[in-house]
């Protein structure tokens, strides 16, 4: 198996020397590159191609809201995955509308950070529910969520997988919230990237936001409640 390479972003070359340790020391991982400016970012990006860009926020010359636009931009297999003191930072809403595939907070732990970088690396988006919530809110404060939910080019059961998503639910738990197989949750989230034109979860999640599918009071639906017909007792 091919070793995850990951391209480390921040201003603070302790922060760098840190990850970089850690990546070295952890299978399956492989740092190509350093940058301390978010100008050296999208040039190392560009030149290196990484599987996984590490991204701090706050940094001269350009900061990395501009430099993970322009990375997804030129470099679109590349993910993003933003770094950053504060959970709460409201840079990080701006960085996944440009494009990043998630965030964690720097004091995470090495073993959460790795996991983090898989999933990214895998096409995941790193959205917990609690950021996701807040997501919601930044929107709808700044007046970017419809009032009504905008017609979105989907099925009535993709609409379902998609204001799941939204909400945080990895495929496991979409596939026990309807039902379905983990398969066919799957080729769901196909269907709804093509026909979004959203690179990854992320970016659909940033659509049923805008779209007003999903809205801060909005809560999550209790389908489990009732066993479906033919499906006595059935659990995943």
């Amino acid at each position: 198996m091919t070793d995850i390479s990951v391209l480390l972003v921040d201003d603070q070359a302790l922060m760098r020397e840190s990850f970089r340790a850690l990546l070295d020391a952890s299978p399956g991982f492989t740092p190509v590159a350093e940058a301390g400016t978010g100008a050296e970012a999208v040039r190392l990006a560009q030149q290196h191609q990484p599987d996984v860009v590490l991204m701090d926020i706050r940094m001269p010359e350009m900061d990395g809201i501009e430099a993970t636009r322009q990375i997804c931009a030129s470099a679109p297999d590349v993910r993003v995955l933003i770094l950053t003191t504060f959970d709460l930072d409201e840079y990080v809403f701006a960085a996944l509308r440009a494009g990043a595939s998630g965030f964690l907070v720097k004091d995470t732990t090495a073993a959460d950070l790795l996991t983090g970088i898989r999933l990214v690396a895998a096409g995941e988006a790193l959205l917990a529910p609690r950021v996701t919530r807040r997501l919601i809110s930044a929107f709808a404060s700044a007046g970017t969520v419809t009032a009504e939910p905008s017609p979105l080019p989907i099925t009535d059961r993709e609409r379902e997988v998609l204001t799941l998503i939204a909400r945080g639910l990895s495929n496991t738990e979409i596939a026990t919230e309807l039902y379905l197989g983990a398969g066919t949750v799957k080729t769901h989230i196909t269907r709804l990237l093509s026909k979004l034109g959203a690179r990854d979860r992320a970016q659909l999640v940033i659509t049923a936001y805008e779209s007003g599918l999903v809205t801060a009071s909005s809560q999550p639906p209790h389908t489990r409640q009732a066993t479906p017909p033919g499906r006595p007792g059935a659990t995943r």
